[in-house]
């Protein structure tokens, strides 16, 4: 069933495959899958009295499993309690970190980023407007990176290229284009300028000039996007610009889900109405007149009765829908545990082992987002304080040594119970008696359980 959806997704031959697959991905994360079927799911004859197949109607129970999965993943990321400090070993690099990421709602960002990113890719656009910081999240559907071949890592340029309608391009202020036509829009970010260009209309062989009125030059020696890959593998769009896909295993379960439960749906509102059977001797042998809504009008001998249909079909559809759901959830690696099997609270280490796959998810997402997309746009942030005077707060902060070392401090997947903070804290005490550790290594361990500066907690022990 979910091939035949994606079947019926227009496909434009100007674009390559890498975008049409894409789509279909974008399609099932928002849950406009279903958005080309023409009919609504309790439609079973058109006015002309066909019979409407089901595969030509919306369902009319929606369960947004790959939706569930991405943003329990995501959660579990960059959440308010699961966000990382950007550390260094410079106090003073730490604390303007920390005041960019409130200022930029950094934690903001990098939620739509990965939830944005979970079809295989996503970008991040660093900006500089009158020294403030700005972080835009850009769909990858109409990107293409440039890598360079002598540090496979680094980006040459990324190009953006798509169709738009020249009545938008009136509205956004372009002059002499025809508003009933399609143009094509182009821009280009390299290491020394945002370049934008003329738009083209469609059909018509022509390289397109500058925008000089638009373009900026920003200087970096870089090009100002951090481009996050979303997990280990090869995408579904055989591109290598694209990571694995988070949900791509459960798309099919999840449509399937979606049909069985409409169905029941659709048998428990005809038990609350049986149908009507009539026999009319007058009709055709071997001929039935059938619709939802109307009586079953059928031959040999006057006759009527109530028709109704039985629970047992219904629990066997809810049965198989729960299986689909936790193979589906297993496949990607979703949670599947279940509330009400939780009798009293539990520490943080039970509630790990008791989600452990979502926790292997998003212990690859931080791979990704962290180490890949964070860390990287914090980097970018140090060399854009080489080029601009840059303001947090309304204060200038300086050039940042771009010679620190950065790196990310996670904290734990779940809030820890008092009794778990006592008994790490009893470990780190017994290290520090053994000379394992240092008093200030421990002290800055102990700082992370009870959420207090580390700072501030070397000072007070000393």
């Amino acid at each position: 069933m979910f091939d035949t959806l994606c079947d019926l997704v227009p496909r434009d031959p100007d674009y390559p495959d890498r975008v049409r697959r894409l789509t279909v991905l974008n399609r099932v994360l928002d849950g406009t899958l279903y958005d080309t079927l023409p009919y609504h799911f309790h439609e079973e004859r058109t006015d002309a009295g066909e019979y409407i197949p089901l595969r030509q109607r919306r369902p009319s129970v929606r369960y947004p499993l790959c939706r569930t999965v991405v943003e329990d993943s995501v959660s579990l990321l960059f959440s308010a309690g699961h966000f990382p400090s950007i550390t260094s070993a410079d106090p003073i690099t730490r604390s303007i970190f920390a005041d960019i990421v409130k200022e930029t709602q950094l934690n903001q960002t990098m939620i739509e980023a990965a939830v944005r990113g979970s079809t295989g890719s996503v970008a991040l656009l660093l900006r500089v407007l009158q020294g403030r910081l700005f972080i835009e999240v850009l769909d990858t559907l109409y990107l293409t990176p440039v890598w360079d071949r002598s540090a496979p890592d680094t980006l040459l340029r990324v190009q953006e290229r798509y169709k738009v309608s020249g009545a938008e391009l009136s509205s956004l202020g372009y002059d002499d284009v025809d508003r009933d036509a399609q143009y094509w829009f182009a821009r280009t970010w390299d290491r020394e300028s945002e370049l934008w260009f003329d738009p083209v209309q469609v059909g018509i062989r022509l390289t397109p000039a500058v925008d000089t009125t638009r373009s900026i030059a920003h200087r970096l020696g870089t090009v100002p996007i951090v481009w996050i890959r979303n997990l280990p593998g090869r995408s579904s769009t055989g591109d290598l610009a694209d990571g694995a896909c988070t949900f791509a295993a459960a798309m099919h379960s999840q449509v399937e889900i979606d049909y069985q439960l409409s169905q029941v749906g659709r048998g428990l509102k005809y038990s609350s109405d049986p149908t009507l059977l009539l026999k009319d001797p007058a009709l055709p042998e071997g001929e039935i007149v059938k619709g939802a809504g109307n009586a079953l009008v059928v031959s040999e001998k006057g006759d009527a009765r109530l028709l109704e249909i039985g629970g047992t079909a219904s629990a066997a559809v809810i049965e198989y829908v729960r299986t689909l759901r936790e193979l589906a959830l297993e496949s990607i690696h979703g949670n599947r545990a279940s509330p009400e099997r939780l009798t009293a609270a539990q520490s943080g280490r039970a509630l790990e082992l008791l989600n452990q796959g979502l926790i292997w998810l998003a212990d690859n997402l931080r791979t990704s987002y962290g180490e890949s997309g964070l860390l990287r746009l914090a980097r970018l942030i140090v060399r854009a304080s080489q080029v601009y005077d840059l303001l947090v707060f309304g204060k200038l902060i300086g050039r940042l040594d771009s010679t620190a070392s950065l790196g990310l401090s996670w904290p734990r997947w779940y809030p820890t119970s008092a009794d778990d903070r006592q008994k790490d804290v009893q470990s780190l005490v017994s290290l520090v008696a053994s000379g394992c550790v240092s008093c200030e290594a421990a002290t800055r361990a102990a700082a992370t359980f009870f959420d207090t500066d580390p700072d501030y907690a070397n000072d007070a022990a000393l």
